[in-house]
């Protein structure tokens, strides 16, 4: 059995850029693209907290140390400049590589500076 699971998601990114006459895809600064293990070209999920979009894409390499988030091509149309976005990457484990696998979770501050890195989320609880 194949199980898709959660590679890397990087949490509440602020768009920096939205190029709706560039050729496609999520430039993301290069070292965050080393510190989650995302690829250049590989496929992402983009959830948009500001406006509820969510849509698939490819990443690839920014300027690093340069903070951008640019989205662009036709999902410019879905994140403007200011946005809060949550970036994903999955990866297709089988169930014993799945058992033991922890994703990469990055939390930024509203600068896209790395507050935190982690390998788990905490669980959540009922509220009262």
């Amino acid at each position: 059995m194949q199980i898709t699971m959660l590679k890397a998601k990087l949490h509440r990114a602020t768009v920096t850029h939205s190029e709706l006459g560039y050729e496609g895809s999520c430039a993301i600064d290069g070292n965050i693209l080393d510190l989650s293990g995302i690829r250049e070209y590989e496929q992402i999920q983009i959830y948009n907290v500001n406006n509820g979009a969510r849509f698939t894409t490819y990443a690839i390499r920014a300027e690093e140390g340069s903070g951008l988030f640019s989205v662009n091509g036709a999902a410019a149309r879905l994140a403007c400049p200011g946005d809060l976005i949550i970036v994903c990457a999955f990866a297709i484990l089988d169930s014993i590589e799945a058992e033991h696998h922890k994703p990469v979770l990055v939390y930024f501050n509203e600068k896209n500076q790395v507050q935190r890195s982690s390998s788990s989320i905490p669980v959540q609880a009922a509220s009262a």
